[in-house]
């Protein structure tokens, strides 16, 4: 994922933290976002995730944030898409306003 734009790098984020100095290119690297959060569960390391991933484990303790001051902002997006003619049916509203809610509250 390091070469794909948008998506938060070690050596990237150790810069915006203001770290020197650090080697980022030896050691595990895991491409997939449930499998690096299981992983820093199993003592592994630690993860670099996004806060929306991480957000259940570390309101439940599974996981702490190691640097809480640190923020580093995706330019990534996620869009709920559908066609205009399909926008009123009731279940869809339904769904569509509960996932804005659940994104709210994790933001």
């Amino acid at each position: 994922m390091d070469a794909r734009p948008g998506f938060a790098t070690w050596d990237a984020w150790l810069e915006k933290a203001g770290a020197k100095g650090v080697e980022t290119q030896r050691g595990l690297r895991i491409n997939n976002s449930a499998s690096v959060l299981q992983a820093a569960i199993g003592g592994q390391g630690v993860a670099l995730a996004r806060g929306i991933m991480a957000h259940d484990d570390l309101a439940a303790g599974r996981r702490v944030r190691l640097f809480p001051e640190a923020e580093f902002p995706s330019v990534l997006a996620y869009y709920v898409v559908y066609r205009p003619e399909c926008a009123t049916p009731p279940k869809l509203v339904a769904f569509r306003d509960w996932l804005v809610r659940e994104a709210a509250k994790r933001t």
